[in-house]
């Protein structure tokens, strides 16, 4: 690698103004691969990456070292002609790095989904077109499949040791190590060689696929100014700079999920330091909360449910800001965090989205509040993002032609369908036009969600449109049946669907789980909702069905399409 002066003063070159990128006097092509080199010229030796490899040895790499292993991937890229990479890997050094880099050499992203099958996975990267795929060593079988239509597609195979050169190392370190000696032969131009800023900053960033549970997955297509304003959004509304250092954020979140919410680029923005985690593992992230000082981490619901349930749960000595999205946690989660210094930073978005683009702004005159109710107002899903536009709710129904754009009243009961318009909303779907033209029908980007808008512009989410549950006439929302059950002393975790009903249509059906060491039958939970709780009887779930684990997807959404097959007699060894 290059000297410390060296790099030094080829990052701050990389920060002037360059011809070739189109400049106006007054701005600058938004492109967040900027980030990294600007953090590494600013503080070179701050902690960038903290991760315990696959052979278990502790790794830590400053800001310089993340920038020129980039680099040098980014370099290696450039110099075969590869645009479009596909990734494939854990929570892992190796892929922040891929992120950086790819979009350096003036390529595509393409990260995916390590838990989907075989055939999805081959479907994916076809659909993408990639020509390259780094793929960690534990998936390389995932690739079987594709593998039989694509033989001549690269594999570099990231092994995740501490080794960078030498018998330990992988083809991926000797990727990043071919690159640099790439620079260092063709001049020694570092990042000014580089991609940082867009030629055109509405061009296609990356492409994040859809979870494709009902049907084949889409490409998300994200552009450069997309993921700059996305992650500038999440420093604010996460508060990443808020910490008097830099913050320590805990990769629970998967990478590939959304391109991990843009947090990659976020984290990176403020100089902070990625925990890189392999897989959740309760303990670890109890230990690394307790004895590394984690300042950050993000979640789904499920995931701090579980955590906060775990054996090493206890009180922290310090806060720790944790960004709650996926699925509408309840209020009782929320207290259950707040109780151990998690303070949940309530977001909610989609793949479309580029992950969050609502926040549940805490208001000061809440603390006078009962808890209950407090937390309930933290449940909601709030406001737009800074870098968005407000979020919507419209009317929908057989009464309002498609197409129509009527926001609904803002009294929080009037049910709408949530709508989003502005900077961080995806620019479509990747070749596939009647797709895109159905998700901006009307000029807005649906959801899918049904929600109310209340007095305080604030909007909260009642259902998918497709788990409402309509019994009798009566639409029941799953979500607040299961804020009710997750009150019961010993629920763990709850969800609902709507069954087939002879007399009344639908009527709603519980699953749960239940907490180490509590015994509860179904009939006690019933009789326990019907005197106990507030919901209205017509509410109460008829059947509880007590299950060892609830069917999730990698975010830890519910996998309702698999409970509602479990409803119907399916053999549930192979609906899974």
């Amino acid at each position: 690698m290059s000297g410390a002066v060296s790099r030094l003063s080829q990052l701050a070159s990389q920060l002037l103004p360059h011809q070739g990128h189109n400049h106006k006097q007054h701005i600058h092509t938004l492109s967040p691969t900027l980030f990294l080199p600007r953090a590494a010229s600013i503080e070179p030796d701050a902690t960038a990456v903290v991760h315990v490899t696959a052979n278990n040895k502790i790794l830590r790499r400053s800001y310089i070292e993340l920038a020129d292993r980039a680099r040098g991937l980014a370099y290696f890229l450039k110099s075969h002609g590869y645009k479009r990479v596909g990734i494939l890997c854990p929570n892992t050094p190796a892929f922040l790095e891929s992120y950086f880099g790819i979009a350096a050499a003036g390529g595509v992203s393409v990260a995916i989904n390590y838990r989907l099958k075989q055939d999805d996975i081959a479907y994916i990267f076809d659909h993408a077109e990639v020509d390259v795929i780094i793929v960690d060593s534990e998936y390389l079988e995932l690739l079987g499949k594709y593998r039989e239509s694509h033989p001549k597609t690269l594999l570099i195979e990231d092994t995740d040791t501490d080794a960078v050169e030498g018998q330990l190392c992988g083809p991926f370190d000797d990727a990043v190590l071919e690159g640099l000696k790439i620079d260092a032969h063709s001049g020694s131009k570092g990042w000014d060689g580089l991609q940082t800023q867009a030629e055109d900053e509405d061009s296609l960033f990356s492409l994040a696929y859809t979870s494709g549970t009902t049907a084949r997955p889409k490409g998300v297509e994200y552009t450069h100014r997309g993921v700059y304003l996305a992650a500038l959004a999440n420093v604010v509304e996460s508060g990443l700079n808020f910490h008097r250092d830099r913050c320590k954020y805990l990769w629970t979140l998967p990478m590939f999920h959304a391109t991990g919410w843009t947090f990659p680029w976020s984290v990176t923005m403020v100089r902070g330091t990625h925990y890189c985690l392999r897989k959740i593992d309760y303990a670890v992230i109890w230990r690394l909360l307790k004895d590394e000082g984690i300042t950050h981490f993000s979640a789904a619901p499920t995931v701090n449910t579980l955590l906060c349930n775990a054996e090493q749960a206890s009180k922290l000595d310090q806060p720790v800001r944790v960004a709650v999205a996926a699925s509408p946690p309840t209020a009782h989660l929320f207290q259950q965090m707040t109780a151990l210094n998690l303070h949940p930073v309530h977001v909610y978005g989609m793949t479309e989205t580029y992950g969050p683009i609502t926040k549940g702004y805490y208001m000061p005159a809440w603390d006078s509040l009962p808890d209950g109710e407090r937390f309930a107002k933290m449940a909601r899903q709030g406001h737009g993002f800074i870098t968005s536009l407000p979020t919507r709710v419209i009317k929908t129904g057989d009464d309002v032609p498609e197409g129509t754009v009527v926001d609904v009243k803002k009294d929080g009961k009037e049910i709408g369908e949530i709508v989003f318009v502005g900077n961080i909303c995806a620019k479509g779907y990747y070749k596939n036009p009647e797709a895109t033209k159905k998700l901006f029908a009307g000029g807005v980007l649906h959801s899918g969600d049904l929600a109310v808008w209340h007095e305080d512009g604030a909007i909260q989410i009642l259902d998918r449109a497709k788990d409402i549950i309509i019994s009798g006439g009566e639409n029941i929302s799953s979500v607040a049946l299961e804020s009710m059950l997750a009150n019961h002393p010993d629920i763990l975790e709850a969800a609902v669907i709507g069954v087939s009903d002879s007399h009344w249509g639908e009527r709603p059906k519980a699953f749960v789980t239940v907490q180490s060491g509590r015994r509860v039958t179904g009939e006690e939970i019933i009789d326990w909702a019907k005197h106990s709780s507030d919901i209205s009887k017509f509410m109460v779930p008829r059947e509880v069905e007590i299950i060892s684990e609830l069917p999730k997807t990698s975010t830890g959404k519910v996998k309702k399409t698999v409970l509602r097959e479990w409803a119907k007699g399916a053999d549930r060894q192979l609906v899974k």
